[in-house]
């Protein structure tokens, strides 16, 4: 049986890799920082699945939490063949509204965790020759919007360069771009979300099952939806100056700083 390590795995898109991972036979490593929901949902699908599933409390803002991920991802006894990097949060609020010592964490988590994570995972992965990262990006990544589509774009160019520099080596690498999921996100970080139109929200299982279609497909950029592939058509299209301000606008209503 292979293994997968999920971050960010109790909530959201991490949650519907666990289960549809599980469902599929994997093993599983579950990193979140709230040990007792880890430990709920290593039981649950456990007992559902019959599947070993391994907690790891990390916080992913901290060296220690990326340093402890990083030393299991490394494992060659015990080794990690699907590496899912999810865990990630948005602010509330415009730039400048938002602290600094906010900003620099969203970096660390969605940025520094996901390049350390891939690279111990990556290594061990080419040595053996097969395996696979998805890093949860967003469509926020190809419209200017701020930190947080600033560090979704950064995800999705890292992604897309290191997948062709171990293009041959059996290692596949995918950025996965979603809209809007139901998930905790927006809750979390105190964002109404009254306002969003119901078109918008994707199924989170289902993102997570044409996810790994494309991840299976060999894709290196995932945008799961037609819905979401027909508005990055548009947003290719679109003047900058004229899609600046539209996302602006758009980013204050209904998502992350």
């Amino acid at each position: 049986m292979t293994t997968a390590l999920i971050t960010g795995a109790t909530a959201g898109i991490g949650a519907a890799f666990a289960r549809r991972l599980a469902a599929d036979g994997h093993n599983l490593v579950l990193v979140a920082r709230d040990t007792k929901r880890l430990q709920e949902q290593a039981t649950e699908l456990h007992d559902r699945h019959g599947v070993e599933a391994e907690v790891l409390t990390a916080d992913l803002s901290l060296d220690e939490g990326i340093a402890a991920v990083e030393t299991r991802l490394a494992d060659r006894r015990d080794p990690v063949d699907l590496l899912v990097n999810n865990a990630g949060f948005g602010n509330k609020g415009r730039f400048l509204e938002v602290s600094m010592a906010d900003e620099l964490t969203m970096l660390k988590v969605h940025c520094e965790a996901v390049l350390r994570l891939t690279s111990a995972a990556a290594g061990a992965m080419r040595e053996r020759g097969r395996g696979g990262v998805v890093n949860v990006a967003s469509v926020a990544a190809f419209v200017p919007r701020g930190t947080y589509g600033a560090s979704k774009a950064w995800v999705v160019q890292f992604t897309q360069g290191t997948a062709r520099d171990l293009a041959g080596t059996g290692v596949r690498l995918m950025a996965l771009c979603p809209g809007f999921v139901r998930t905790e996100f927006h809750a979390r970080a105190g964002m109404g979300t009254d306002n969003i139109p119901g078109w918008m929200w994707l199924d989170a299982d289902k993102l997570v099952a044409a996810a790994l279609t494309d991840l299976a497909r060999g894709k290196t950029v995932s945008v799961p939806d037609p819905r979401y592939k027909a508005l990055m058509g548009l947003v290719k299209l679109a003047p900058r100056g004229v899609l600046g301000g539209m996302t602006s606008k758009t980013g204050r209503k209904y998502g992350p700083q």
